[in-house]
């Protein structure tokens, strides 16, 4: 078969790799006029001992290059670029990557991305690296691409990390010795327009979750232990002092034979007025202690959260406030019953101090 290039040979894919960069222009060119004299790109993948995909490739820069997109590329590095790093620099980067964000070390941005590391190599050592050679170091180094959790820039290091050697221990030790029961208490709430949860769909096409256009939402108050227990209470309207009160006035009714330590956050509900009169006057049944602020990684309540989200909300079609309400309460009545679930909020790097 001729294109007006000569003959076709057929070629291994060893064969192609081995020849000279003009020779393998010749056969790039070779298959595209195959292609457009009308062979299928798998028929010319087949023919050159290629994958289809490098036919593609092939076709791509005929059409934005024309013939001359098809010649060889130059190869090897840039100039001014350099290969390897030294052991030592690399531990360097590695330790600078895990401690710091380029913020902190005066560079552009806040995520760590192959550009910023080739900034950060650039300024640390004067080697300037392809930004292909940094994604491969940073793989080699375990690490990947990774959405970020988000963390306030109020939070204070400090106090986190008294809270984590100093503070839950002293509170650990006086529960154990009163004979009393540690619990962490969050609150958050439900909506009818929340999606939660991914959906496999072609490439491209984003899928749909259809659900009722109505407006509605409950609220739940929570706490858990790391023995497994699970308290809940769900409400409407705004959280305020009134609905914590209530809620500690049923954790004391159901622990009435032991002294509940709940863990809580700065919400100005907790430390209102009101709610201290409360705590003075039940002061032998319950006490109250603040995790650091701007913290709820620290709290575990937060994955039960995500769980009911995810699970109770995110994979139903509530119509109306009274179904999202009974898929909760049901979800939740189930939770309780399975306190080994309850104990693997425990078990996350962030909160298992508290296991």
């Amino acid at each position: 078969m001729d294109y007006g290039c000569g003959k076709i040979l057929t070629v291994s894919r060893k064969d192609l790799r081995s020849l000279s960069g003009e020779a393998q222009a010749a056969i790039r060119e070779r298959a595209v006029r195959a292609v457009i004299g009308g062979m299928g790109h798998r028929e010319v993948a087949e023919l050159f001992g290629v994958e289809r995909a490098v036919v593609s490739k092939w076709m791509r820069r005929w059409r934005d290059g024309g013939w001359e997109g098809l010649n060889e590329r130059r190869r090897g590095r840039r100039a001014g670029e350099q290969e390897a790093l030294e052991p030592w620099q690399r531990g360097v980067i590695v330790t600078l990557i895990k401690e710091k964000n380029p913020d902190q070390l005066q560079l552009p941005g806040f995520l760590w991305t192959r550009d910023a590391v080739v900034e950060l190599i650039d300024r640390r050592f004067g080697i300037r690296l392809a930004v292909t050679t940094v994604g491969r170091y940073l793989r080699d180094w375990g690490f990947t691409p990774q959405v970020p959790a988000h963390r306030a820039i109020e939070r204070n290091p400090e106090e986190v990390r008294e809270w984590l050697q100093l503070r839950y221990p002293k509170i650990r030790t006086k529960a154990r010795r009163a004979g009393g029961i540690l619990l962490w208490q969050d609150e958050t709430g439900f909506r009818s327009q929340c999606s939660h949860g991914r959906s496999w769909s072609p490439k491209g096409q984003t899928p749909i979750k259809e659900a009722t256009g109505q407006r509605f939402g409950v609220n739940m108050i929570s706490a858990i232990g790391n023995d497994g227990s699970l308290r809940f209470q769900l409400f409407e309207g705004k959280f305020n002092q009134f609905v914590f009160i209530g809620f500690l006035e049923r954790l004391i009714k159901h622990h009435a034979d032991r002294k509940v330590f709940l863990i809580v956050d700065g919400h100005p509900s907790h430390r209102s007025k009101l709610v201290k009169q409360w705590l003075a006057e039940h002061c032998k049944r319950i006490e109250l202690h603040f995790l650091p602020s701007y913290s709820p990684d620290l709290n575990p309540v937060e994955l039960l959260n995500h769980d009911v989200k995810a699970n109770a909300v995110g994979r139903k079609r509530p119509r109306t406030l009274t179904e999202m309400i009974d898929s909760v309460t049901d979800y939740l009545d189930c939770r309780q019953g399975q306190p080994h679930i309850i104990k693997r909020f425990f078990t996350h790097p962030l909160t298992t101090y508290g296991a």
